[in-house]
C-alpha cells in the first residue's frame, strides 16, 4: 500500500510515534525506520522494538513532557491508547477514561504549540454508536459510543482536532478509526485481553475443551496490525481533511470462522456454549472511503495474520508483563 512517493517523503523526517511499543505503533515505527526516517517511540512499556528507534520511557499525561517530545518533529503518529476487555471497561472505567483524556489532549496541544506539520490520530471503532455496519459521516455521531468511557475520550480527541481545523486551519491533522486490531505485540494478559489474544492464550494453556460464549454466529471485523499501520501512514501522508476514516479488514468474519481458522493450524478441542450471549450480532466496517481517499487496501488474510500472531506469541509469551497495566 505504501508507494515510492510515500517512502521518499519520510526519508530523514523526524517522526514521533506515541504508543510506539503497541501493536500498531511498533509496526509504524519499523516501517518508518526502513524508509530512512528518524523515529522516536514513546511508551510506558519496558520494551525495545528496534535498534534504530529512539525509545523514550515517559508519561504522556504530562503536558510539559509532551511539549519536550514533540519539539522539532515533522510528523506525529498519536497511536497511544489503552486496550482492555469488556469486563475491565465495565469494572474500571476511570482507568480508561482519565488517562486517555489527558494524553490525547496533551499530545495534540503540544503538537499544535510546536507547529508539527503533519499528525494522525488513531481513534477507534468504539467511538461509533451501536450499529451493524459502520460508515463515516459528516454529521456528528448519534447516540453514545459503543465503548462508553473510552469511546467518549476518543470522540473528544476527534473534536479537539476539528477545533484546531476551525480556529487554526490545521488541515494536516488527520483521524483514523481502526476496527478490532490484532497481531504481533498484542496484549496476551488473560485478565484483560481481547478476543484473539484471549483465545490464543487459552489454547496455549491447554483448556480442553475450550468453551466459547454464544453459538459462533456473531460477525466481527478483524484487521491485521501491519495493514492498519500502513493505512495510518497513508492517512498522515495524504491527509483526511478533518474526516475520520475507517481502517478495517474489509471482510466479515464470524466467531465460528475465527475459531475454525485457528483450528486449521492449531490442534485443540472447542465447543460453543449457546446458553451464553453471542454479543452484538454484527459489527463490520465499511472501508470504501479509505480506499478512495488514501488508497487503503488491506491484503493480509485472516489465516496468515493469525499464524504470524501465534508464532510471535510463542516467542514472546511474557511480554505482557512488561507492558503498562492501567487496571492494577
Amino acid at each position: 500500500m505504501l508507494n515510492q512517493n510515500i517512502k521518499n517523503y519520510f526519508k530523514q523526517k523526524n517522526c514521533l510515534v506515541t504508543g510506539g511499543t503497541g501493536m500498531i505503533g511498533r509496526e509504524i515505527s519499523k516501517i518508518l525506520v526502513n524508509f530512512g526516517a528518524n523515529v522516536k517511540a514513546i511508551s510506558l512499556d519496558k520494551i525495545k522494538i528496534h535498534d534504530k528507534v529512539d525509545h523514550v520511557y515517559g508519561d504522556l499525561t504530562s503536558l510539559e513532557f509532551c511539549k519536550d517530545q514533540t519539539k522539532d518533529m515533522d510528523c506525529v503518529f498519536h497511536v497511544a491508547g489503552i486496550k482492555g476487555s469488556v469486563k475491565v471497561t465495565i469494572e474500571k472505567p476511570a482507568s480508561f477514561f482519565v488517562p486517555l483524556l489527558m494524553f490525547n489532549t496533551n499530545v495534540l496541544e503540544a503538537s499544535r504549540i510546536n507547529k508539527v506539520k503533519k499528525l494522525v490520530y488513531t481513534s477507534s471503532i468504539g467511538a461509533y454508536s451501536n450499529n451493524e455496519v459502520f460508515v463515516e459521516s459528516d454529521d456528528n455521531d448519534q447516540g453514545p459510543p459503543m465503548d462508553m468511557y473510552p469511546g467518549w475520550a476518543k470522540r473528544m480527541a476527534e473534536m479537539q482536532i476539528k477545533a484546531y481545523q476551525a480556529q487554526y486551519n490545521l488541515e494536516d491533522y488527520s483521524i483514523v478509526r481502526p476496527c478490532n486490531v490484532y497481531g504481533p505485540g498484542d496484549n496476551f494478559d488473560p485478565e484483560n485481553a481481547m478476543v484473539i489474544p484471549s483465545l490464543m492464550f487459552r489454547i496455549r494453556s491447554g483448556e480442553d475443551p475450550m468453551r466459547i460464549w454464544g453459538d459462533g454466529s456473531a460477525i466481527r471485523d478483524f484487521a491485521f496490525a501491519r495493514d492498519v499501520a500502513e493505512g495510518t501512514i497513508q492517512a498522515l501522508f495524504h491527509g483526511t481533511r478533518g474526516k475520520y476514516l475507517n481502517l478495517g479488514s474489509g471482510k466479515a468474519v464470524t466467531i465460528k470462522e475465527l475459531v475454525e481458522t485457528l483450528n486449521s493450524f492449531l490442534k485443540f478441542k472447542y465447543e460453543f456454549d449457546t446458553s451464553k450471549s453471542s454479543g452484538w450480532p454484527k459489527r463490520l466496517m465499511d472501508i470504501s472511503l479509505a480506499r478512495e481517499m488514501i488508497g487503503y487496501n488491506p491484503s493480509t488474510s485472516l489465516k496468515d495474520g493469525l499464524l504470524e500472531t501465534w508464532n510471535w506469541f510463542l516467542d514472546n509469551e511474557g511480554e505482557h508483563k512488561l507492558k503498562k497495566n492501567y487496571f492494577k
